[in-house]
């Protein structure tokens, strides 16, 4: 008798590991790496991507950059559009994933910010999400509104951010 495969983060949606695994084949497939960056998930995306077997082969790293001073240092997203706009804004998820792709030498960038909660943030209400990609093609984001509690915002986030990686890897016309 063959027992069932634990989940290797049992509070996570057994949803979020089936895209991971469509999106980890799928880069595979198309030969491309992606990268990494987080901000509201704190290594959640990364850590999905890495339950799945052969993640090693399309998964170059991540950076989690709950902090500005890691936004700005380490990925590049400008000072003054983190200080006219904020850490939770589509453009700063844009250059989240464009510094993540840079940092790690990866094809396709993938970036989480948002507001998980309890109190807003930086004029944003809870529930407030923007994923970044970027690719070779250019970097773009999407906003999200989700409700729930701080650990169901963050399982969303993740949910949408492997969503739009999986989209990216599939259609982008790059190939590795």
């Amino acid at each position: 008798m063959s027992l069932p495969q634990p989940n290797a983060h049992p509070g996570l949606h057994p949803n979020l590991h089936r895209l991971a695994e469509q999106a980890v084949g799928r880069a595979i497939e198309r030969g491309l790496t992606v990268a990494t960056a987080e901000s509201l998930t704190a290594g959640m995306v990364a850590a999905v991507l890495a339950d799945t077997p052969g993640a090693s082969a399309m998964l170059q790293g991540g950076v989690i950059a709950y902090a500005n001073s890691v936004k700005t240092d380490v990925l590049g997203v400008s000072r003054d559009v983190l200080d006219a706009l904020g850490s939770v804004d589509g453009q700063v998820a844009a250059e989240m994933a464009a510094g993540a792709r840079a940092a790690c030498g990866a094809d396709v960038g993938v970036a989480t910010t948002g507001v998980a909660g309890p109190e807003p943030h930086d004029g944003k209400a809870v529930g407030t999400v923007y994923i970044g990609l970027a690719t070779p093609e250019g970097t773009t984001s999407f906003a999200y509104h989700f409700e729930g509690s701080r650990q169901e915002i963050r399982a969303l986030a993740c949910g949408a951010a492997l969503e739009r990686l999986l989209e990216s890897v599939s259609s982008l016309s790059y190939r590795g």
